[in-house]
């Protein structure tokens, strides 16, 4: 007898171990969320802090990741997108690990005292441009509310010695991104180029700084491979999370 399929909602996103709700969230559930929520290290991270959570899917990917000692902090500007984070955590099995702030990060960081040994953000990407349908959705997706020299400052002051600050960009921004890190301090210890095809150009890039300095090591993702299927090292990547792979 084959199995019943499983139930899909249309609000979120089902994963193997958890739900992500999104209807009340400017920016969703996306590719590039999902690869920097698998690729962070992990190995090491005791107190981790999600800058930006959204919907909180880092935090809870990361969770997934982590053992059950790790606490993790989850930031939120946006009032709906916080009230939705907390509850896809409370519907997790994850939810005496991950605590949702409402809060603006440049205030809640100078008032912080703890410090992270993994730091992750899916950033704005884009300086201010075409208005988009709301202003969560511009602040989301632009750095008018929080620019990237900010948020480098902002992670420096809260990570570790031996910690990492991970992040995802568009490929065109990766270089002046990774520019400012270096001239605060940051020293580029991972990354990794995401192109769509093996014959197509990098279109996003993963980056992982610490402000310890040490062997850089550097790769390429290609995210399907010739037959439009997800290649075999994406699935490697992701495949703990995607119900169907």
């Amino acid at each position: 007898m084959s199995q019943p399929k499983a139930q899909l909602r249309r609000d979120g996103f089902t994963f193997k171990e958890f739900f992500v709700a999104h209807d009340r969230c400017a920016m969703k559930v996306g590719t590039d969320g999902l690869m920097l929520g698998a690729w962070s290290p992990v190995s090491k991270a005791r107190h981790v802090l999600d800058i930006g959570t959204g919907s909180g899917l880092l935090a809870l990917m990361l969770a997934q990741r982590t053992g059950p000692t790790v606490t993790i902090d989850a930031v939120e500007l946006d009032a709906q997108a916080a009230s939705q984070a907390q509850e896809n955590v409370l519907a997790s099995p994850w939810a005496d690990r991950i605590t949702v702030h409402e809060a603006d990060i440049r205030q809640w960081s100078s008032e912080n005292t703890a410090r992270y040994d993994l730091i992750v953000s899916n950033p704005p990407y884009f300086d201010e441009g075409v208005k988009c349908a709301t202003p969560e959705r511009d602040r989301a997706r632009y750095t008018t509310t929080l620019d990237h020299q900010s948020l480098l400052e902002i992670a420096a002051t809260l990570v570790t010695e031996e910690g990492f600050f991970c992040v995802v960009l568009p490929i065109e921004a990766s270089d002046l991104f990774t520019q400012k890190a270096l001239g605060i301090g940051w020293h580029l210890r991972l990354r990794t180029d995401v192109a769509e095809t093996e014959s197509r150009l990098p279109h996003r890039v993963l980056l992982a700084f610490s402000p310890r300095a040490g062997d850089v090591f550097a790769d390429r993702l290609a995210i399907r491979g010739p037959d439009q299927r997800y290649s075999d090292s994406y699935t490697a990547l992701t495949q703990s999370f995607y119900l169907f792979m």
